[in-house]
């Protein structure tokens, strides 16, 4: 084994996807690029999401209490990077890149169509936010679009390299305590 520093300990676990964060505050959509995020709990399904007052989004966060998670594949990948590149302050990036916007069933945030997937969530919980930037987000509604299952999805790595979603194995028969998420 060699010492890794521990500042960059972030590479080592980053735990889901990159993913997009639209939001709506009067009148105007937003969309951000996010890597840090996690699952929190199952049952209801609640998601830490890291979102500081450098985003744009994290005042329409705060007031509304509403966002969408949108989950891209790498198809997107240039246009994810992009959308992590500039503020909503200063750019319409639905039209800037070509993104979609969808209304939403539950939030006023909108889904983004590309997406693979979109995760309609209310803020449970914004305690945090003050002092870590996070949020605890509740999934109230989801979409996925059938035709872009199984794509990949990226993932950050914290240097400006990513990796895809590779090969899948099934080890439901050994997930023995955990038979009730299974499909």
């Amino acid at each position: 084994m060699e010492e890794f520093a521990v500042n960059k300990v972030f590479r080592l676990l980053e735990p889901g996807p990159v993913v997009l964060v639209t939001t709506s505050f009067q009148g105007n959509m937003n969309v951000m690029t996010m890597g840090f995020h996690m699952m929190v709990q199952h049952e209801p399904p609640l998601i830490g999401a890291i979102i500081g007052p450098w985003d744009h989004s994290y005042t329409a966060l705060k007031e509304t209490g509403e966002c969408v998670i949108a989950i891209p594949t790498a198809a997107l990948a240039e246009k994810v990077v992009d959308i992590g590149n500039c503020s909503g302050r200063h750019t319409d990036k639905f039209a800037t890149f070509g993104l979609t916007s969808s209304p939403a069933g539950e939030v006023e945030a909108p889904l983004i169509k590309e997406c693979y997937a979109n995760i309609e969530c209310k803020v449970v919980d914004k305690t945090l936010a003050n002092k870590y930037d996070l949020f605890i987000l509740e999934a109230v509604k989801a979409w996925v679009d059938p035709k872009l299952e199984g794509q990949p999805t990226m993932h950050h790595k914290g240097d400006g390299t990513f990796s895809l979603d590779g090969k899948v194995i099934n080890l439901q028969d050994r997930m023995v305590k955990w038979k009730q998420f299974r499909d």
